[in-house]
Order: C-alpha cells, then structure tokens, then sequence
C-alpha cells in the first residue's frame, strides 16, 4: 500500500515537473498579433494576468501567476503599456512585464510655440490619457504644481518619451521640471550685468529672443541688442510681443493701428518686458537672454538674405532700413 502511494506520488511529482517545464518553456497562444495590453500603476499579479488574457494571449492565469511567485517576482510588475510582436514563452514574458519593456510613445514640443499649440498638439496626440480635458489654463497649472499664474514659456520644447496611456499632466509636468532645471541653471551661470530681477524676467526675453531671431547665429547679438535697449530704458519695439498680444484676432498682417494700440504686450507703447514670456524658449534662446553679446548696437535691421545689419545710433539704424528695405521699418 505504501510502495503503491509512494509510486503514485513520485509519478505525480514527475508529471508535474514535466508538466512545468513545458509550460515554461512552450510559447503561449495568442489570438492576434500584435497584442497590446496595459499594466496599471499598483495593479497586482492575478489583476494583470487577467488583463492580458484579454488581449487574447492565453497565458493561463493561474500557472503564470505560480510561475512568477515561485521565481520570487510575484511583486516586479512595472506599470505601462506593452506590446508582444511574436508569441512569448511565459518566462520571456515574465522578464517583459518585470524588465518594464513597455511600448513608447512620444510627444514633440517645437521651440517658439505657444502654450496654445503646445497644449492643442498635445490634445491631438492619440498616446496619451486626456487628464487636462475641460481644465482652463489656471486650473492645468495648478495641477502640475507650477506657482506661476500663467503657463505661457514655462515648458521646455524637446521630445519627451513616455508609455503609451501616461496623462497629459505627467508629460506637462514633466516638461515643467526641466525647463525649470535649466532655468536654474542658466541663471546661476549668468552675466552679472544683465537686467534681470528674476529667472523669470530672464524667461520672458528668452521668449522674445526665440521669436525675434531669424538667424541662429544672431541669437546673441539680437539677444544683446535688446538687453541694451532694457539697460538705458529704450521701448523693446519688438513685433513678437504685440502679435502675441492680438492672440487669435491676428491675421497674419501686422499693421500700424496694431502697433498703436496700447496693451500690456505691446512693446511699442509700453516700457519693460511684457507680463509673461510670449512662447516657449529653446536652450539657446536662455543662453542667450542670460549671456547676450557684448555690443553697443541697440538696432537691427533685416537685410533681405537672412541676416541682420546692427546699428548703435538711430541715425544709423535709419540708413540701414533705407539700404535694406525700401518701404523702411524699424526694429
């Protein structure tokens, strides 16, 4: 009786084994590939099992959740979102889910946006969860912990990578942080003398910057040219701020009542920099407002080609626009 039940027990034993090994090591059966699925943040084992099966991988539930607990990774789960191009052993599958192999997805913010087109490019992208829905600007900023009281310049243009169903709020924030990091540190390498009472002074002619520089490799003679003007009290007199005043009113024609018409970023009319930066900065727009080139030049001129002509005196200036541009102007 008892070599009976002990050969019972090993033959178990032995299938069970067998049985093991080859669940392990046999490529489970998906429906349809790709398959996409997505692990939530604190969702456990069993939960995420479950969610895989049904995006039609037959992981079976409960060998794969014996399986992670027997290696000890019951607990390694990383949330995101996941894609299988070809049918996993479970074990391989275990190291995607534990690795954190997710599917990325990514959102572009260009240098010169508006937080306006930021936030509609960022409503269009088909990747991410729409947190920011029906929240006004006020509200958003809120959300992402920003003190400011006006999103306008305050989120870095780069490319930002994140898995695919991450909120909006995540990659603003995000974007945030390192324009904030930047920021920082630009302002601790700046020039002592510029005119700045603050970073974010520094922020706003940064955006001026970015928006009034038609040439990279003027960004700093542009940069200077503006900072003198702030120096010795000068009107900025930067079409930019005024465009950026007339908001969605401007039809691409900028014309002279425009620029007549007094406002709080109409730099024509008003001394100073404008409330709030008017787009958002590159890097090279910050290095610039923070360590503009030493230049006595407080005009610029386009000269048709690309570039620039600077002057230092009006009566300069005013030959330059007669040279360059026959119905004059002024920068």
């Amino acid at each position: 009786m008892l070599k009976t039940l002990f050969t019972i027990v090993v033959v178990g034993l032995l299938a069970a084994g067998g049985y093991a090994a080859w669940y392990v090591a046999t490529p489970v059966a998906v429906s349809k590939l790709p398959a996409d699925f997505e692990i939530q943040q604190g969702m456990r084992l069993r939960a995420a099992a479950g969610r895989i099966e049904e995006s039609g991988v037959a992981l079976g539930r409960l060998q794969f959740e014996l399986l992670a607990r027997a290696l000890g990774r019951a607990g390694d789960l990383k949330a995101g979102s996941y894609e299988i191009a070809t049918a996993p052993t479970p074990l391989e599958l275990l190291d995607k889910l534990t690795r954190g192999d997710v599917t990325q997805a990514e959102a572009r913010f260009i240098e010169g946006w508006t937080f306006r087109q930021l936030r509609a490019a960022l409503d269009a992208n088909a990747f991410v969860r729409h947190d920011s829905q029906g929240l006004s600007d006020a509200q958003l900023i809120q959300r992402i912990g920003a003190p400011e009281p006006h999103p306008e310049g305050l989120f870095f243009p780069d490319t930002y990578l994140f898995s695919k169903g991450s909120s909006d709020l995540h990659v603003l924030r995000r974007a945030y942080q390192v324009m904030q990091r930047h920021l920082a540190l630009e302002w601790d390498m700046r020039e002592p003398s510029v005119p700045y009472k603050s970073p974010y002074e520094a922020l706003i002619m940064a955006s001026i910057i970015e928006k009034e520089t038609g040439l990279a490799a003027e960004r700093e003679m542009i940069a200077g040219a503006l900072v003198n003007r702030l120096r010795v009290g000068m009107l900025l007199q930067v079409d930019p701020t005024v465009i950026y005043g007339l908001g969605e009113a401007f039809d691409g024609n900028l014309k002279k009542i425009h620029l007549l018409t007094d406002g709080p970023y109409n730099s024509y009319t008003r001394a100073g920099l404008p409330p709030t930066p008017i787009a958002a900065p590159g890097l090279a727009s910050l290095r610039a407002a923070l360590r503009p080139a030493k230049t006595a030049a407080l005009y610029y001129v386009a000269r048709g080609d690309g570039t620039s002509a600077f002057s230092r005196t009006l009566d300069e200036h005013n030959r330059a626009v007669r040279k360059y541009q026959l119905n004059g102007g002024r920068k």
